[in-house]
């Protein structure tokens, strides 16, 4: 049995729209059934995350929180009643519920103060997840590439085949090319979807996506998009219109643009009180209009499958990491991706 570290470092959410704090946090003394001691490798940072800072779903009723669902690392312990994993096991950390335990919430503490936490957090150098929030993985794995399998690959390629459900040769629209965006990019080119039209404001991103698939790019900040793929597409419309941006009008434009029976997929949430406004008769003759959790990835069968892709070189994951981080420089990462000045997926490193 691994002693339990008694502290560790870790960036608090302690207010919103306010950078992260970074302090020492005290452990608990032992683990609860169904938890897992995991020393944390590799975080990505997801823009799920950027809402959560910036208040995007409205007040945060339990700060001060770690944050953070998306990661690689090695069991250190395990939880009475634990199974599907053991210690010394690599495994990915993700969001989504895998196999196993529910188990409690972790009891963090920083001066006699209970810092929350939920099933999974990953800003951090250690951390306390629930048994069905983590998923083994073979030893030898990428464990910084195995980061992106807790979320943005799953997600992506789950929205392509779960929810968007893109068949050969339709025409689809990615708008917004971030982690989850290019990792769908990649995926609708690995259905062999055409065209495949990616956009985003920068070029940096526009570069990356074509890398990953995309057979068409387009600049939303110097051209008029919608215009754009009406002159691409003619009037055949849209098969597959995916939105991570959350933005009302480009959701009424992508419900504008799709056939009668072309579906609008929604992985950006939009802010708190920005509601869309569309024409709801086309939904009653097969139009699809539906949000997206998680790609409604199943992790204990989506991880296997999509790392075997990548360790046979079927799909690129590497040339996704873009930007490189220590745990003390997170608010910079997160500053940058706020921004939109990184091209691809932040990594926070933790071992330094």
């Amino acid at each position: 049995m691994t002693t339990m570290p008694k502290t560790m470092k870790a960036a608090i959410l302690v207010q919103q729209k306010a950078p992260l704090a970074i302090a020492e946090i005290t452990m608990p003394d032992k683990l609860d059934v169904g938890q897992v001691l995991v020393k944390v490798h590799y975080s990505g940072i997801c823009g799920s995350q950027i809402g959560e800072i910036d208040g995007a779903k409205g007040e945060d009723k339990y700060i001060p929180h770690l944050l953070g669902h998306e990661a690689s690392g090695t069991v250190m312990d395990i939880g009475p009643g634990v199974r599907h994993v053991k210690a010394g096991d690599k495994v990915v950390l993700h969001w989504r519920k895998g196999n196993g335990i529910e188990a409690p919430t972790a009891n963090y503490t920083l001066d006699g103060k209970k810092i929350n936490a939920g099933q999974v957090t990953t800003f951090s150098e250690y951390t306390i997840v629930s048994e069905n929030r983590v998923t083994a993985i073979p030893a030898d794995s990428d464990l910084e590439v195995a980061a992106l399998f807790g979320c943005a690959v799953t997600t992506g390629f789950g929205v392509v085949e779960n929810n968007a459900k893109v068949k050969i040769g339709e025409a689809v629209v990615v708008f917004g090319a971030g982690g989850i965006g290019l990792n769908i990019v990649q995926a609708a080119a690995l259905v062999s979807a055409y065209p495949i039209i990616a956009v985003d404001l920068h070029d940096s991103k526009l570069a990356l996506a074509k890398e990953m698939g995309a057979t068409h790019l387009i600049n939303s900040s110097t051209t008029d998009a919608r215009q754009a793929i009406i002159d691409l597409l003619g009037p055949n419309g849209v098969d597959a219109f995916i939105d991570n941006t959350g933005q009302p009008k480009i959701i009424e434009m992508g419900y504008e643009l799709t056939k009668p029976q072309g579906r609008v997929t929604l992985v950006g949430v939009p802010k708190k009180g920005n509601n869309i406004n569309i024409y709801s008769l086309p939904l009653h003759f097969g139009k699809g209009l539906s949000g997206s959790t998680g790609g409604e990835a199943i992790p204990q069968t989506d991880i296997p499958r999509y790392h075997q892709l990548y360790r046979t070189g079927r799909i690129q994951l590497k040339n996704l990491i873009t930007h490189r981080f220590t745990l003390d420089q997170i608010n910079e990462a997160i500053d940058g991706m706020r921004a939109g000045t990184f091209a691809g997926r932040c990594m926070v490193v933790m071992d330094q």
